[in-house]
């Protein structure tokens, strides 16, 4: 919502990954980097091929940290489910499967960082309408160009954006 100041979060859609009692994490999915996904990394050793697949900036928390999104189940051990049809990693392996792969694999995405809240601090945020809540559209989350993954979000959801003012919440 417009009343959200921070910059790291104006106009994005944000992938919930996690939300309990210990806080919430997230992967904000329509934040391009100005680099490739395999420029970005360091593997040990390099990769040969890489596919150009490009990096995503998922959030303003731990920004060298990276993270591998995508709606292809692996059979990679350190990767988890989280709804949706989703699947997250971190490991280094998978990693380079997904960069050497050609071409780049399907609805995958590999972003640097992510977002964080607090115990209680995304509850709050929700109830001050800051934030607006759809289910999981998978061409928002890997086809969409991400200069309108936000507008179309919002369309979606039955609101027109330009509608939309600081301190005018929805409801």
């Amino acid at each position: 919502m417009p009343q959200m100041l921070d910059p790291n979060f104006a106009r994005t859609v944000v992938l919930l990954c996690e939300h309990g009692d210990e806080g919430a994490f997230g992967l904000v999915v329509n934040r391009p980097a100005e680099t490739t996904a395999a420029e970005a990394v360091q593997l040990d050793p390099a990769l040969v091929e890489p596919n150009g697949l490009p990096l995503r900036i998922g959030g303003p928390v731990e920004p060298q940290r990276g993270w591998i999104l995508t709606a292809v189940p692996t059979e990679e051990a350190d990767t988890r489910a989280i709804g949706a049809g989703l699947y997250l990693s971190a490991s280094p392996y998978a990693l380079r499967e997904v960069l050497q792969t050609h071409p780049a694999p399907p609805h995958t995405a590999v972003l640097a960082g992510y977002a964080g809240w607090g115990p209680g601090q995304l509850d709050a945020e929700l109830a001050e309408s800051a934030w607006l809540i759809m289910p999981v559209e998978l061409d928002i989350v890997f086809e969409l160009p991400s200069e309108t993954a936000w507008e179309t979000a919002i369309r979606r959801l039955g609101a027109d954006p330009s509608l939309l003012q600081a301190g005018h919440g929805v409801h």
